[in-house]
Protein backbone atom coordinates (compact mmCIF):
# COMPACT_ATOMS: atom_id res chain seq x y z
CA UNK A 1 0.00 0.00 0.00
CA UNK A 2 1.78 3.29 -0.79
CA UNK A 3 0.36 5.80 1.88
CA UNK A 4 1.38 9.03 0.01
CA UNK A 5 -1.00 8.00 -2.90
CA UNK A 6 -3.95 6.92 -0.85
CA UNK A 7 -3.39 10.40 1.35
CA UNK A 8 -3.42 12.16 -1.83
CA UNK A 9 -6.43 11.12 -2.92
CA UNK A 10 -8.04 11.45 0.29
CA UNK A 11 -7.36 14.97 0.36
CA UNK A 12 -8.86 14.99 -2.73
CA UNK A 13 -11.94 13.47 -1.04
CA UNK A 14 -11.55 15.55 2.12
CA UNK A 15 -12.55 18.63 -0.10
CA UNK A 16 -15.24 17.61 -1.46
CA UNK A 17 -16.64 16.21 1.83
CA UNK A 18 -15.58 19.83 3.09
CA UNK A 19 -18.66 21.08 1.55
CA UNK A 20 -21.31 18.68 2.93
CA UNK A 21 -19.27 20.51 6.55
CA UNK A 22 -19.50 23.70 5.52
CA UNK A 23 -23.14 23.91 4.11
CA UNK A 24 -25.28 22.30 5.84
CA UNK A 25 -29.04 20.92 5.01
CA UNK A 26 -30.69 23.12 7.20
CA UNK A 27 -34.40 24.33 7.09
CA UNK A 28 -34.43 25.15 3.47
CA UNK A 29 -33.77 21.45 3.23
CA UNK A 30 -36.50 20.09 5.97
CA UNK A 31 -38.74 22.29 4.87
CA UNK A 32 -39.05 20.41 0.92
CA UNK A 33 -41.44 17.61 -0.12
CA UNK A 34 -39.32 14.20 -0.06
CA UNK A 35 -40.22 11.01 -0.70
CA UNK A 36 -41.10 8.29 1.78
CA UNK A 37 -37.68 5.98 0.91
CA UNK A 38 -35.42 9.27 2.06
CA UNK A 39 -32.60 8.11 3.91
CA UNK A 40 -32.41 9.06 7.65
CA UNK A 41 -29.69 12.31 8.09
CA UNK A 42 -27.22 9.52 10.15
CA UNK A 43 -27.02 7.74 6.60
CA UNK A 44 -24.88 10.43 4.62
CA UNK A 45 -21.87 11.17 6.78
CA UNK A 46 -21.54 6.92 7.21
CA UNK A 47 -22.03 6.49 3.78
CA UNK A 48 -19.43 8.96 2.72
CA UNK A 49 -16.54 8.30 4.93
CA UNK A 50 -16.57 4.75 3.67
CA UNK A 51 -17.31 5.73 -0.18
CA UNK A 52 -14.27 8.32 0.15
CA UNK A 53 -11.84 5.72 2.28
CA UNK A 54 -12.91 3.26 -0.45
CA UNK A 55 -12.31 5.82 -3.61
CA UNK A 56 -8.98 7.07 -2.33
CA UNK A 57 -7.80 3.19 -2.07
CA UNK A 58 -9.17 3.06 -5.74
CA UNK A 59 -7.17 5.42 -7.01
CA UNK A 60 -4.08 4.55 -5.19
CA UNK A 61 -4.50 1.71 -6.68
CA UNK A 62 -5.17 2.98 -10.50
CA UNK A 63 -2.01 5.21 -9.81
CA UNK A 64 0.59 2.45 -9.28
CA UNK A 65 -0.56 0.96 -12.94
CA UNK A 66 0.72 2.06 -16.44
CA UNK A 67 -1.35 3.12 -18.87
CA UNK A 68 -3.89 4.25 -16.24
CA UNK A 69 -4.37 7.87 -16.95
CA UNK A 70 -7.95 7.62 -18.60
CA UNK A 71 -9.18 5.91 -15.43
CA UNK A 72 -6.94 8.54 -13.09
CA UNK A 73 -8.84 11.59 -15.14
CA UNK A 74 -12.37 10.13 -14.51
CA UNK A 75 -11.20 9.49 -10.88
CA UNK A 76 -10.64 13.40 -10.80
CA UNK A 77 -13.96 14.11 -13.10
CA UNK A 78 -15.90 12.38 -10.29
CA UNK A 79 -14.44 14.06 -7.93
CA UNK A 80 -14.40 17.64 -9.37
CA UNK A 81 -18.13 16.67 -10.07
CA UNK A 82 -19.11 15.10 -6.45
CA UNK A 83 -17.39 18.85 -4.83
CA UNK A 84 -19.65 20.90 -6.79
CA UNK A 85 -22.73 19.18 -6.43
CA UNK A 86 -23.26 20.18 -2.63
CA UNK A 87 -23.54 23.68 -2.98
CA UNK A 88 -25.70 24.16 -5.39
CA UNK A 89 -28.14 21.72 -4.21
CA UNK A 90 -27.76 23.00 -0.30
CA UNK A 91 -25.97 26.03 -0.43
CA UNK A 92 -27.79 28.30 -3.69
CA UNK A 93 -30.80 25.76 -3.59
CA UNK A 94 -31.01 25.10 -7.47
CA UNK A 95 -32.28 21.65 -7.51
CA UNK A 96 -32.80 21.43 -11.47
CA UNK A 97 -29.14 22.75 -11.75
CA UNK A 98 -28.05 20.25 -9.45
CA UNK A 99 -29.44 17.43 -10.87
CA UNK A 100 -28.02 18.24 -13.99
CA UNK A 101 -24.66 17.90 -12.02
CA UNK A 102 -26.09 14.84 -10.34
CA UNK A 103 -26.34 13.18 -13.85
CA UNK A 104 -22.96 14.29 -15.11
CA UNK A 105 -21.73 12.56 -12.15
CA UNK A 106 -23.55 9.70 -12.30
CA UNK A 107 -22.22 9.18 -15.82
CA UNK A 108 -18.51 10.43 -14.78
CA UNK A 109 -18.63 7.32 -11.79
CA UNK A 110 -20.17 4.93 -14.47
CA UNK A 111 -17.29 5.67 -16.67
CA UNK A 112 -14.35 5.89 -14.04
CA UNK A 113 -15.97 2.42 -12.45
CA UNK A 114 -15.79 0.92 -16.35
CA UNK A 115 -12.60 2.20 -17.01
CA UNK A 116 -11.27 0.99 -13.74
CA UNK A 117 -12.43 -3.00 -14.14
CA UNK A 118 -9.83 -2.65 -17.25
CA UNK A 119 -6.62 -1.34 -15.15
CA UNK A 120 -7.63 -3.03 -11.53
CA UNK A 121 -10.51 -5.39 -11.11
CA UNK A 122 -10.10 -4.52 -7.52
CA UNK A 123 -10.17 -0.68 -7.87
CA UNK A 124 -13.89 -1.12 -9.95
CA UNK A 125 -15.09 -3.37 -6.97
CA UNK A 126 -14.32 -0.67 -4.51
CA UNK A 127 -16.24 1.95 -6.81
CA UNK A 128 -19.30 -0.20 -7.31
CA UNK A 129 -20.69 0.82 -4.06
CA UNK A 130 -20.43 4.33 -5.07
CA UNK A 131 -21.84 4.33 -8.22
CA UNK A 132 -25.08 2.33 -6.32
CA UNK A 133 -25.10 5.63 -3.85
CA UNK A 134 -24.61 7.92 -6.52
CA UNK A 135 -27.81 6.21 -8.17
CA UNK A 136 -29.72 7.09 -5.06
CA UNK A 137 -28.62 10.17 -4.66
CA UNK A 138 -29.93 11.40 -8.58
CA UNK A 139 -33.20 9.18 -7.82
CA UNK A 140 -33.28 11.80 -4.55
CA UNK A 141 -32.29 14.62 -6.07
CA UNK A 142 -34.96 14.06 -9.22
CA UNK A 143 -37.63 13.28 -6.74
CA UNK A 144 -37.31 16.02 -4.79
CA UNK A 145 -37.23 18.28 -7.92
CA UNK A 146 -40.10 16.86 -8.98
CA UNK A 147 -42.47 16.88 -5.28
CA UNK A 148 -41.33 20.83 -5.44
CA UNK A 149 -41.51 22.48 -8.23
CA UNK A 150 -41.42 25.99 -7.06
CA UNK A 151 -38.33 25.10 -4.80
CA UNK A 152 -36.45 23.80 -7.89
Amino acid sequence: MDWGLFFTYLGACGAAAATGAMIQPGAWYDALNKPSWTPPRWVFPVAWTTLYLLMSLAGMRLAQHGGSGQAQAFWSLQIALNTLWTPIYFGLHRIRAAMVVMVCLWLSVAAATWSFFGVDFLAGLMFLPYLVWVSIAGALNFSTMRLNPNAA
